[in-house]
Order: C-alpha cells, then sequence, then structure tokens
C-alpha cells in the first residue's frame, strides 16, 4: 500500500507584494524553511507561473520545477478558472477573463492550456471548482421550478467533458473541491456532476474537510462514501458555534463574526486523526496539502502549526499484516479438517 505524503502547502493565501512570498523561488525558500516538502501552485498568479510558456515548453516547465528549492510540485490548482467556466451571471466580478472575452471560453481554453502544463511539469493532478450555474437557487426559495437543477448539471457537465478530454489526453485527473458557492458543494452534488460527465474517468475529489464542518457533513463518512474517488487533500480546519443570532449562512458578515469560519489545523472542529486513519484506510496516496484560512491568526503561525499538524498524523502504511507472524499457512487438506471436512 503506497503512503501518503506530506506536508505540502498551497500557496495562493501567502503570496504577496513582498520578497520571499511575490515569486515562486521565494515562497518555496521560506516554505523549506518550515519543512514543507511541496507546494500546490495557482493558476491564476502570474507570478508563480507562466501558464503559457510552460504549457508550450518543456524547457520552461523544467526551468519552474528548477526555480522550487527542491520541492515537489503537488499539483496545480485551477479553481477560479474552474469558476469562470460554468458560472451564473450574478457572479461576473469574479472573473478574470480579459475585458470582451467571453468568460466560459476563456476559461475553457485555459484550462486546455492547464492540461498541457501539467503534462510538462509531470503533475498528475489538478485543482478545481465545478463552476456555480445553480447555486444562486441552492435554498427552495422562491421555489425551484421543475427541471431547473437537471438543467444546471447537464450544462455542467456539457461544458466540462471536453476539458476533462483534454486532461485524460495530458494523463492527469480533475480534483473537483466541493465547496460551497459552487454547484458541486457536497457528496450527492459531486454524485450529480459525475453522472453528467458521463462518469468521467478524469473527475475526482478534492477532499477539504473544511467544507463540511461548516455544512454539518460528518468528514470522516465522507471518506467511507468516497474513497477511492478522492486524488487531493486539502489540510484545512473550521469550526462551528452555535449561536441565537446567525447560522450557517453566516449572516453576511465578515469571517471573523460568523459562527462557522475557517481555522488553522488543529484550532478547529476537523477529528484530524480519524480524518487521516480514514484516508490512509481509502489507499489514497497523494499530498497532504494545507491550505490556510483563519481570521484569528497570522498566516506565517499558520503555516508553522500546519506544517507541524500534517507531519504529527502522517501515517506510513504497514509493510505486512501485524499478525502474520502468526499464520502457518497450512495446506486446503488442513484446512478442511478445521471445518470437520474430509479431504476431497
Amino acid at each position: 500500500m503506497k503512503g501518503m505524503r506530506g506536508p505540502g502547502l498551497f500557496v495562493a493565501q501567502f503570496a504577496g507584494p513582498a520578497p520571499p512570498f511575490d515569486s515562486l523561488a521565494g515562497l518555496a525558500g521560506w516554505a523549506k524553511g518550515l519543512g514543507f516538502l511541496a507546494l500546490q501552485v495557482p493558476l491564476h498568479d502570474a507570478r508563480l507561473i507562466s501558464l503559457e510558456q510552460v504549457a508550450e515548453s518543456r524547457d520552461a516547465a523544467q526551468a519552474m520545477l528548477d526555480g522550487m528549492a527542491g520541492l515537489a510540485l503537488s499539483e496545480l490548482a485551477a479553481q477560479r478558472l474552474g469558476f469562470q467556466l460554468a458560472r451564473h451571471p450574478a457572479y461576473a466580478l469574479a472573473d478574470v477573463a480579459p475585458d470582451g472575452a467571453d468568460p466560459s471560453a476563456y476559461a475553457a481554453e485555459r484550462l486546455r492550456l492547464a492540461a498541457r502544463a501539467c503534462a510538462h511539469l509531470g503533475v498528475t493532478r489538478i485543482a478545481a471548482f465545478s463552476g456555480a450555474l445553480a447555486w444562486p437557487y441552492v435554498h427552495p426559495w422562491p421555489l425551484r421550478e421543475p427541471g431547473l437543477i437537471e438543467e444546471a448539471f447537464q450544462e455542467l457537465g456539457r461544458r466540462w467533458r471536453p476539458v476533462l478530454d483534454a486532461f485524460d489526453a495530458a494523463g492527469v485527473d480533475v480534483c473537483f473541491e466541493p465547496h460551497p458557492g459552487c454547484d458541486v458543494h457536497d457528496g450527492v452534488t459531486f454524485e450529480r456532476f459525475l453522472a453528467a460527465t458521463g462518469n468521467h474517468p478524469r473527475c475526482r475529489i478534492l477532499y477539504d474537510p473544511s467544507h463540511m464542518i461548516l455544512q454539518g457533513m460528518d468528514p470522516v463518512a465522507f471518506i467511507e462514501a468516497y474513497g477511492p474517488l478522492i486524488r487531493a487533500f486539502h489540510v484545512k480546519d473550521a469550526e462551528f458555534r452555535r449561536s441565537g443570532r446567525s447560522g450557517a449562512f453566516g449572516g453576511f458578515q465578515n469571517w471573523l463574526d460568523r459562527p462557522g469560519r475557517y481555522r488553522t489545523p488543529g484550532d478547529g472542529d476537523v477529528p484530524w486523526p480519524a480524518v487521516f486513519a480514514a484516508l490512509t484506510g481509502a489507499g489514497y496516496d497523494g499530498w497532504a496539502v494545507l491550505e490556510w484560512e483563519d481570521p484569528l491568526k497570522r498566516a506565517e503561525d499558520g503555516a508553522v502549526q500546519g506544517a507541524a499538524l500534517i507531519r504529527r498524523h502522517l501515517i506510513r502504511p504497514p509493510e505486512r499484516d501485524f499478525d502474520a507472524s502468526l499464520l502457518r499457512g497450512h495446506p486446503r487438506t488442513a484446512l478442511r479438517g478445521a471445518l470437520g471436512l474430509p479431504p476431497e
């Protein structure tokens, strides 16, 4: 059984305007000093990756890898592009497409570039969001018309299938993160989406237990239900503090004041020993990647704490069964005798 690797770091929340956080090389050197072994790199930050160059040139891809201070590249991250590929017009302010460009077509083309970039970088998994055609209708009031949600997921599948085919040609799994704000935000919606893609073999899951805490889900039971489909893992925590004034939707408050808020791993409600055990038992062999979001704690402190938690909870799978030495390997005739059966 292959083991989980870590700690890795998703650098999106750590990138900033000043060194060492303003370049991939600077972030890699800083992260290495904290004990991280890999980086997950977002595609939307041109300071960290030149998508066009890496997609078109193996030399450019190798130069990017050479500049990572010896750290591995765990995954690329395309959440913003996935959101734009299929987003409701209400979310136009989140677009990353140039002015005048069709947002969906632009995102599809960038995602195809990302597939080629993954192939050149030797990356076999990429993180993504599904998009959000139906999210404004998540709470059924006004009442949803029959067929509305089915139509939304059919359209999601139509837009994603050719993109998934491009990643399939590159040998890359697209790991969709169930995330509030997206149509795929829990297990049931992932099942709908997977069916809409024709059960595409590259349609897989990025597991982030923080989103399950904020939705009242059981993060360990999720692994038990979908373990074989989980191909990426964000180590992010969250807490939910019951309140008489606000609930799961947060009251339009900032993160600090919401009953449900993201926390540094170890400071929230995620049962980390059970999560790591369940993923190991499911055969997960990817990276454990810290994604840090916490309105109470400084980012650098969160990185130190998250790296230590990952190292503490990593489980090396056994090379043999713990009770193998007690077994004697009796022949079949002896086994039949133990059952009170005559030899055949």
